[in-house]
Parts: structure tokens; sequence; C-alpha cells
């Protein structure tokens, strides 16, 4: 089981950003910090969610980034996806979904990668940013708290617990959102309902039932270019026959 190391530790406020007329409120923003930092069982000390809808609670409290990845962009300074902890030597390919870490006196458990939106084209001001970080898998995942402590940077991420089942960050989120039409992906997925968000859970099975979720509004906003459908949200297609 893999491990990792945590080269920075980053917390923000929640600002506004301006995305296409309109203010929208995000802690994207983050700034390193020296020394220890509390991390409790809603995330770190200092740190804000400009929307708790969407992102922020007990199953989305820490935000992890690998630093591999901004060799990869480019163009880019960490924490520039608004994570937590850039760490390294820990991959979505290795992160399995469940498995435990300890990292200084905090104990986390992977549980989701994180679905681009909008807002990172909004911080970076590139339109196509959350559909660039959805297409090459780049997202970094989110951890719960297991148990509260103090994290630092140069502490170790050591491995407690893998779950036997194996499905990954990186795997999840190549069934959700990219190749969305693989069925058998997602039955094997929803084999282990219990290492996934209900809301994952219930549009799988939608998808399953021949139906396509739209992800406009999460990638573009709610001003973006729009998919027409049956409904808001959704649009029906003929995937059932997929292998």
């Amino acid at each position: 089981m893999t491990g990792g190391r945590v080269l920075l530790v980053s917390v923000g406020a929640a600002r506004p950003l301006s995305w296409r007329g309109r203010s929208v409120p995000s802690g994207i923003a983050k700034t390193p910090v020296q020394g220890p930092v509390e991390v409790t069982r809603l995330g770190l000390s200092g740190d804000e969610q400009g929307d708790r809808t969407h992102h922020g609670g007990p199953n989305k409290a820490v935000l992890l980034y690998p630093n591999e990845h901004y060799s990869a962009w480019g163009r880019f300074t960490a924490p520039a996806f608004g994570e937590n902890l850039t760490i390294a030597g820990l991959l979505e390919g290795d992160a399995v979904l469940g498995a435990v870490y300890a990292v200084g006196t905090a104990v986390l458990q992977v549980t989701q990668p994180r679905r681009p939106c909008y807002k990172l084209a909004a911080h970076h001001g590139i339109a196509d940013m959350a559909v660039q970080t959805q297409r090459t898998g780049r997202t970094g995942f989110y951890c719960a708290v297991l148990r509260p402590g103090r994290v630092a940077a140069g502490e170790r991420l050591d491995p407690l617990v893998r779950p036997r089942h194996g499905i990954t960050a990186a795997e999840a989120h190549r069934v959700l959102n990219v190749d969305r039409a693989d069925l058998a992906a997602a039955r094997r997925l929803l084999d282990h309902p219990e290492v996934l968000p209900a809301s994952w859970v219930r549009l799988l099975r939608t998808r399953l039932d021949g139906h396509l979720d739209d992800q406009t509004d999460r990638l573009h906003g709610s001003s973006g270019p729009r998919r027409s459908g049956p409904a808001a949200g959704t649009f029906t297609i003929d995937i059932r026959s997929s292998p």
C-alpha cells in the first residue's frame, strides 16, 4: 500500500469570484501556512468553503492534490487547485476509496475524487479549466477525518488500512465523469455502494436505466452552454447496450 508525504498545508477564507457576470463565493484561493494546523472533523482550522452544499462537510473535509501534477500542468504553483494538502507519492490511482492514512496526529480516510467545477475556471481565468482538469484526471481527492489532530508540512502519510475492493479515486473519477457510457464499470462500482456517496449511487443507477446526466452546470456554471434534454440535469440516450 502506497504512502506519501505532505509538502504544503494550506487554508483560505471564502471570497467572491467573478464568473459570467455574477459573483460566486469560493474558498478555492488558499495560502500555505507554517507549522502544525488543527484538523477537525470538518476540515482544517482557518479554512472555509463558499458553498457548503457542494463543498466541505465530513466526507469532504480535506482536499489532497498530488504535487506531481504541477509539472504536467506546467503553469501553476501549489496550492493552485484549492487543496488543503499538497502531497507527493500518492496519486489518484494509488488512493483506494476507504483507505486510511495517519498523518501527523490525525487519521484520514479517502472518500472520493474531486469533481471539478467551474470555480476552477473562475479562479484561474481559463474558461475550460474544469473541463481540462476532468479530462486529464488530475483532480485530487477528498478525505474524511477519522481522528482529529494536527498536521504539518513534511509529515508522512502512513498507510493503515487498504480495502480489498481496490476501487481507486482515479477509477471512480473515470467512470463517473469521463467514460460515462462504460456501464460495465458502473456496475462494478455499484457492487460496492458503501464506498460511494449516496448521490453517486443514484446517478449510476440512473445511467443503467438509460438516462445520462448533464454536466453543464458543474463544468460551466449555470450561464454556460447547455445541452438540450427532456429535463434539467439529465437527458435520455440509449447506453444500455454498451459493453
